[in-house]
């Protein structure tokens, strides 16, 4: 590659790491509100919350989880949960260090209890795991292996 075509490439990208990323719509779903989050639980296909921060170091985190969102997509679903916007959703899962990552999955139609106080209410039991692998697209590739979600 010619000096000219590098430097034409290093000014139309912001960061430019010697191999030009293709621009793709984000496969990253950013999260809006529960009920938005159950919808995509009904889906049936298992969902990967990455509840983060936003700021320059999860850069790097943004980009991994934009990378296995669009290789996995549209079998398994990728949300992006900042903690700061939604923080009552983040407090539930009881963790305090930033960013981690949880995969539900299996959702299923449960039992009803007390229909007569709660006739318009569904249950459901949904598997929730977490991320202990690698922090890369091959970290989420040996998880969802092991555990059979591919």
């Amino acid at each position: 590659m010619s000096a000219s075509a590098t430097e034409n490439i290093a000014s139309l990208l912001r960061y430019y790491t010697g191999h030009p990323r293709e621009v793709k719509p984000s496969r990253v779903v950013d999260f809006k509100s529960e009920r938005q989050f159950v919808e995509l639980l009904h889906e049936g296909a298992p969902v990967v919350v990455a509840f983060t921060l936003r700021c320059p170091w999860t850069k790097r985190f943004d980009r991994v989880l934009e990378d296995a969102a669009s290789e996995w997509y549209p079998h398994i679903k990728f949300v992006r949960v900042e903690c700061p916007k939604y923080p009552g959703f983040c407090i539930a899962r009881q963790r305090k260090d930033y960013p981690f990552v949880e995969i539900f999955h299996s959702p299923k139609q449960g039992e009803t209890e007390s229909a007569a106080r709660e006739g318009s209410v569904t249950r459901y039991s949904v598997n929730v795991l977490p991320f202990n692998y690698d922090m890369s697209p091959y970290g989420f590739r040996e998880f969802f292996r092991i555990h059979g979600l591919s």
